[in-house]
């Protein structure tokens, strides 16, 4: 897992009207035209939240004759949620791209201006 990556997907469904998008495409395919209809916003405006979504890996187009119709990457899109959470829950000692973090956790641990936490025994 990298975190850029997975930075990238989340801000890309950090916004609701993304997040609708993408609920409707776990349905099926949509062209702009109508996501512009069912939501009320702009072609414009749809537009660049698709180009979003697409930048991020998360969605596909396919052109039939003057339509773009997009889809949602399901595979992708599960593949991604299973590794985050197994990244998330895994220990801190396997996480790549936390190493700065991880020394600070040590550190911390040995601190003893920071007692806010009782001692086990």
């Amino acid at each position: 897992m990298k975190i850029k990556e997975a930075e990238k997907i989340f801000k890309a469904l950090g916004q609701s009207l993304r997040l609708k998008i993408i609920a409707l495409l776990a349905e099926q395919e949509f062209c702009v035209c109508e996501l512009e209809e069912i939501f009320g916003v702009s072609q414009p405006a749809i537009s660049q939240h698709l180009r979003v979504l697409k930048e991020a890996g998360l969605v596909e187009e396919e052109k039939i004759g003057q339509w773009v119709f997009y889809s949602l990457k399901k595979k992708f899109l599960e593949n991604f949620l299973q590794d985050f959470s197994s990244y998330l829950f895994s220990p801190l000692e396997d996480k790549k791209g936390l190493e700065q973090e991880k020394l600070q956790v040590e550190k911390l641990k040995q601190n003893p201006k920071v007692s806010c936490r009782p001692v086990k025994r």
